[in-house]
């Protein structure tokens, strides 16, 4: 964000919110909502979030800690992110027990593909099978690991965080409306990134925050099948005279292309 004055920037945040319920064959359409702030501190998403008390799918980033907790949210950890350390060192040394690693958590992933799109129940049934024993396995492979290496070492510090995470990735294994990883928000967050790299900066807070509704709007439209420049022309068309208590006909799961 531009830090005006001395010519010079800030970094701020744009933080995603993603519902999907597709994998799991649920009834209500996906969204994507997203936020701007000038800063990174726990207290953004909390305040996005206050009064949620369902599941949040999140990586190990401290300033999440605040949502969880008795009558707040409930974590599931990210294994997307956990396998992202074996990778980050598998590629810079080509160790073994990295390789091994990302190996154990592919082999949750093919589970995990044979279960998109059934019902939560038979997606338990399955995991509970076939998924629940690696699982348990990898964890304790893990803790056989780190005893033979350095403590220091980069390998290390990713079998530490994977330990400190796979807790609480293992309610994935006992309810099927949860997935492995948050790679749902991972994939709404790409338009940012790529946006980025071609604007590079929001010129104010104020203008940060009507690309968090631009981005909004376009994303859900995506996320529901809907072109975004179609629903925005014909929704912009309409909307001076609509009623304000009829505005939900213009959602993007109700848009009639």
């Amino acid at each position: 964000m531009q830090a005006p004055g001395n010519k010079k920037t800030k970094t701020a945040r744009v933080w995603t919110y993603v519902r999907d319920e597709r994998p799991w064959s649920g009834s209500s359409p996906p969204g994507a909502w997203y936020q701007f702030t000038i800063d990174r501190k726990g207290k953004h998403p909390v305040n996005h979030l206050a009064g949620y008390t369902g599941w949040v799918h999140a990586d190990g980033y401290s300033g999440f800690n605040g949502l969880f907790g008795y009558d707040k949210a409930d974590e599931m950890a990210c294994m997307a992110h956990v396998r992202r350390k074996f990778v980050d060192v598998f590629a810079s040394q080509g160790n073994a027990i990295a390789e091994e690693a990302i190996r154990r958590i592919a082999e949750l992933y093919t589970v995990g593909k044979e279960v998109r799109g059934t019902s939560p129940a038979a997606r338990v049934a399955l995991r509970q099978a076939r998924a629940k024993p690696i699982f348990n396995e990898l964890e304790d492979w893990l803790h056989a690991q780190l005893s033979k290496i350095s403590g220091k070492s980069p390998l290390a510090q990713a079998i530490r965080y994977a330990l400190g995470r796979m807790p609480k990735a293992r309610p994935y294994l006992e309810n099927g409306h949860l997935e492995l990883n948050n790679n749902t928000a991972e994939r709404a967050v790409k338009p940012v990134a790529i946006g980025r790299k071609n604007w590079m900066f929001a010129g104010s807070e104020g203008g940060g925050k009507a690309m968090a509704i631009a981005f909004t709007l376009i994303e859900t439209a995506k996320l529901n099948n809907v072109d975004p420049q179609a629903w925005l022309t014909s929704g912009l068309a309409q909307i001076a005279d609509h009623k304000i208590t009829r505005i939900g006909a213009f959602l993007r799961w109700r848009y009639d292309a």
